[in-house]
């Protein structure tokens, strides 16, 4: 150990050096953390090569669960059987009381399916505007799901867990690809809702923080900005030499504790909350777009106006690099939104607000060349029962058989995979389950859903955990 300058009996510090260098130091280790963020892991490294055919997802989560037999999947045998009973193998009263098969009556859609499209599949009257798409879509009709409950459903949703903390979706995939803009997060939830997963459905967990979702707004729909954006007192100058100040501070921290992630996370969010001061706001400001874009998406029309500013501030994440986009609509309440247990006509109120900007969003992506290589993904935890629940008006959750739609991305355009028996109660035929879909999605994005993994507390994990196939068939050539 070298002598003090100021004081030669006395030997020079760690902590000495260490302060006495903070500029040049601190630079080399602010550096050196910024390279993390940006390259690839260890872990990604390893990955083998897959040919993306997508750079992003957009993905439209209808909380509480749409029915499916009344939306994409139609099934004229309950008009022909309404009213009449039949057992049926109902999941609920499966998990409540171990009964394998329980009477229940079965029930009619309330809202008339017709041909669209040149590929003439039906669709019904709640849809009426996204299905002037259809031809686009990929309707995955043999959906199959862990979790009868909102809660541990929604997790596997996002998380391929029902309990077990996991990283979300977006975590992995921000992950596995890193950014395509320095300036804005890779990964944003917008409007999410605080029930049924809560935070932990755009969670990083175990993954660095880096990784988590960025949340704006909230589940009704407000404050759909990211506020707060400019300091009230000091210009951008004095900002940065703060900032600089700060960074350099941290830098030595890090130095005394090497390895330290959220140490490294709290330096990274520092730099990226820096750099979304200077872009985030211009960006995510729709004034900026045309009076006939803010139409095609029912921006300022009473009904659509909250998820159509949703779904136009997606396209303008993605436009700018955002990977993994959640446009959630739903709610804080015990029933989410489509959760309609005794009072099925609801969901019309549901479809008409979300009808209009889905169809809008489908719309301005294709015209702008962005739809070929992002996934638009809708769906929810599970579908809904073909019966009445108790009875009753409405239908119980339906985790054994649902649709989902995706398109863009390297989807395969126009065709319905899969089916649901003549009830469309469960999957019976090229059934696809949660996992298989995840696995399906991380392909198209250029990933091996096996080998993008993280090691913690002795083992390694992933997003399908041991589980999963990817779906060829739903996959363009």
């Amino acid at each position: 150990m070298s002598s003090s300058p100021t004081n030669p009996s006395r030997m020079q510090t760690r902590r000495d050096w260490l302060s006495k260098s903070a500029c040049g130091f601190g630079s080399l280790a602010l550096a050196a953390v910024h390279n993390r963020a940006l390259d690839a892991s260890d872990n990604r490294r390893s990955l083998p090569l897959i040919v993306p055919k997508a750079k992003r997802v957009i993905f439209l989560f209808m909380q509480g669960g749409p029915s499916h037999v009344d939306t994409f999947d139609y099934k004229p045998l309950l008009a022909e059987q309404h009213g009449k009973t039949n057992d049926f193998a109902d999941d609920r009263v499966e998990a409540k009381t171990g009964a394998r098969k329980s009477p229940h009556r079965i029930m009619q859609s309330p809202w008339q399916f017709q041909q669209y499209g040149e590929t003439g599949r039906y669709v019904s009257s709640l849809f009426s505007e996204t299905a002037r798409h259809i031809d686009s879509l990929c309707m995955v009709h043999s959906m199959h799901t862990e979790g009868v409950a909102h809660g541990p459903a929604t997790l596997f949703l996002h998380c391929g867990s029902t309990n077990t903390v996991r990283p979300s979706m977006g975590s992995w995939i921000h992950y596995g690809l890193g950014t395509e803009n320095e300036n804005l997060p890779g990964f944003v939830s917008l409007c999410p809702s605080a029930g049924n997963g809560g935070p932990r459905n755009y969670g990083n967990a175990f993954l660095p923080a880096l990784y988590q979702g960025t949340p704006i707004g909230t589940a009704d729909g407000a404050n759909l900005k990211l506020s707060n954006m400019a300091h009230p007192s000091h210009d951008v100058d004095t900002q940065r030499r703060s900032l600089d100040l700060t960074q350099r501070l941290n830098a030595l921290q890090l130095a005394n504790h090497p390895g330290e992630r959220d140490l490294e996370s709290v330096i990274q969010s520092y730099e990226l909350a820096w750099r979304m001061q200077q872009s985030a706001p211009n960006m995510l400001d729709l004034a900026q777009e045309t009076q006939a874009t803010l139409d095609l998406y029912g921006v300022g029309q009473k009904d659509t106006d909250r998820f159509g500013r949703q779904c136009l501030m997606a396209r303008r994440l993605c436009e700018s690099g955002v990977r993994y986009v959640q446009v959630n609509y739903g709610d804080d309440s015990a029933n989410p939104a489509w959760d309609q247990h005794s009072d099925l006509p609801q969901h019309e109120k549901h479809a008409k607000r979300v009808d209009r900007p889905i169809a809008g969003l489908l719309q301005d992506l294709r015209q702008r060349g962005l739809l070929d290589d992002t996934i638009v993904w809708w769906g929810a935890e599970f579908g809904r029962t073909p019966y009445a629940q108790e009875n009753g008006t409405g239908r119980d959750h339906n985790p054994s058989g649902f649709t989902m739609w995706l398109t863009g991305g390297g989807i395969q355009s126009g065709i319905s995979f899969g089916n649901t028996d003549p009830f469309g109660h469960q999957a019976i035929e090229n059934k696809v389950h949660m996992h298989d879909l995840h696995a399906t999605i991380l392909h198209l994005l250029g990933i091996d859903h096996q080998r993008l993994t993280f090691r913690y507390a002795g083992r390694d994990f992933r997003l399908t955990d041991v589980h999963g196939r990817v779906v060829h068939e739903i996959i363009q050539s």
